[in-house]
C-alpha cells in the first residue's frame, strides 16, 4: 500500500486527433519514452493525487479519542491505538497508485496494485500528560501497517469545563477543546500533514465503585497538506542506456550542430543514437489543500489503573461538498468528485497513572 504515483499519469491530447501513448510498456515490463509520441511527457493525473492523498490524510488525521475530562496536573496516561479506516479501495487511483505485491513467479515490482486493502491500518503509541487549570498535552507516534509510512504528532487540550461532582455543575457534561497535528515520513513520492481542532463533550458514570463508563461525542475539522516529491514518471528506464549516453555538453566533449557548427556548451548530455528525453522526465503533482468535517463519538471504559476505549469518526459532508471552489478545480471539475465519504473504527488499550 506504499505509493506508486507515476503511475498516476495520463497522455497528452492532440489537436489531430489522439495522441500516441506518451509512455510504453516494454516486454520485460518496464515503462519507456515512446518515439512514436515524439518523447512526449506525460501529464500528471492531478485529481487522482488529490483523492489518493485525501484518503490516506484521512487515515492517519489525529482522531481525537478522548473523553472531555483531561488526566489532571498529578497523572499521564499511556496507551495503544488502533485505526481501522474505510477506503476506496476499488478505485482506479488506489489500483494505480499503490505498490501492490511483487509478482510471485518473476518477484519483479508489480505494474498495478490488483487487490488494494479495504481498510488502512494505522496503529499508534500515545502519551498524555495533564497541566494546571484544565491544559493537557499528548505526543503520538505511529505507523501505517503494510507501508513503510511513519508518522508522528503532538495534541494540546483545555478541558473548560470538567470534574464537577456536587451541586448543579455536577448535572452537565464536561466540555473541552483542542488542536492537534499529524505528519507522515517513510517515503519521497509525497510529504503529508494534517491539523485538526476539535471540541467535545462528555460525561463520566461510576459503576459500582470501581468502574467509570465515560460516553463522548464531538465535532473535528482537519486541514490536509499534501505535496508530491520529485517523481520520475519511468523509473525502470535507465536514462544514460536509454540515450547512448557519451558525456556532457563541453569544451571537452563538444557537440556539433545539423550543419556541422559548434553548439554552445551548455552541459547537457550527449547521446550516439538516443534520446536524453528521460533525464529530464521528472513531476511534481499539484499541491493538495482541502478541509474535512468530522463527527466522533465512542465511550472509554476504566478499571482502575486500566483503561479501554471505542470510537468512531466519520465525515459529516462529502469532500467534494467540503471543498468548493475554483482553487479545488480542473478543467473545471472538482478534483474531488466521486470520492466517497470515509469513516474509522478505532479501539485503544492504556494505563493510567
Amino acid at each position: 500500500m506504499d505509493p506508486a504515483l507515476a503511475r498516476l499519469v495520463r497522455d497528452r491530447a492532440s489537436s489531430a486527433g489522439a495522441a500516441a501513448p506518451c509512455s510504453v510498456r516494454g516486454p520485460d515490463g518496464g515503462v519507456y519514452y515512446n518515439p512514436a509520441s515524439g518523447y512526449e511527457r506525460c501529464l500528471t493525473d492531478d485529481a487522482a493525487f488529490a483523492k489518493l492523498i485525501a484518503q490516506y490524510g484521512f487515515a492517519v488525521a489525529p482522531s481525537a479519542m478522548h473523553s472531555a475530562r483531561t488526566t489532571g496536573y498529578g497523572g499521564f496516561e499511556i496507551g495503544i491505538e488502533a485505526d481501522y479506516t474505510k477506503i476506496d479501495s476499488e478505485a482506479d487511483y488506489w489500483k494505480r497508485g499503490t505498490q501492490g505485491p511483487p509478482d510471485p513467479a518473476s518477484g519483479q515490482s508489480s505494474i498495478e496494485n490488483r487487490s488494494p486493502d479495504s481498510f488502512l491500518q494505522h496503529y499508534s503509541l500515545k502519551v498524555r500528560k495533564g497541566f494546571p487549570f484544565g491544559f493537557e498535552l499528548t505526543g503520538a507516534v505511529g505507523f501505517l501497517a503494510n507501508t513503510s509510512l511513519v508518522s508522528g504528532g503532538a495534541d494540546v487540550r483545555w478541558a473548560l469545563f470538567e470534574g464537577f461532582r456536587r451541586g448543579i455543575p455536577a448535572i452537565f457534561p464536561e466540555f473541552a477543546v483542542g488542536g492537534s497535528v499529524r505528519t507522515v515520513t517513510g517515503s519521497e513520492e509525497f510529504q503529508l500533514t494534517v491539523a485538526g481542532f476539535d471540541a467535545q463533550i462528555s460525561k463520566p458514570l461510576p459503576i459500582g465503585g470501581t468502574v467509570v463508563v465515560t460516553p463522548y461525542a464531538g465535532y473535528q475539522w482537519i486541514h490536509i497538506f499534501g505535496d508530491s516529491g520529485l517523481i520520475d514518471l519511468t523509473p525502470n528506464t535507465d536514462a544514460v542506456s536509454y540515450c547512448n549516453f557519451r558525456g556532457l555538453n563541453s569544451p571537452a566533449n563538444p557537440v556539433a550542430g545539423s550543419n556541422g557548427e559548434t553548439l554552445p556548451h551548455d552541459g547537457q548530455p550527449v547521446c550516439d543514437g538516443g534520446s536524453q528525453a528521460d533525464f529530464n522526465n521528472t513531476v511534481v503533482f499539484d499541491a493538495v489543500r482541502m478541509t474535512r468535517h468530522r463527527l466522533h463519538f465512542g465511550a472509554q471504559l476504566r478499571f482502575q489503573m486500566v483503561k479501554f476505549g471505542a470510537h468512531f469518526v466519520t465525515d459529516v459532508v462529502s469532500p467534494e461538498d467540503a471543498n468548493q471552489g475554483s482553487k479545488h478545480e480542473i478543467n473545471g471539475e472538482n478534483k474531488f468528485a466521486g470520492l466517497g465519504s470515509q469513516w474509522t473504527l478505532a479501539l485503544d488499550l492504556g494505563a493510567v497513572f
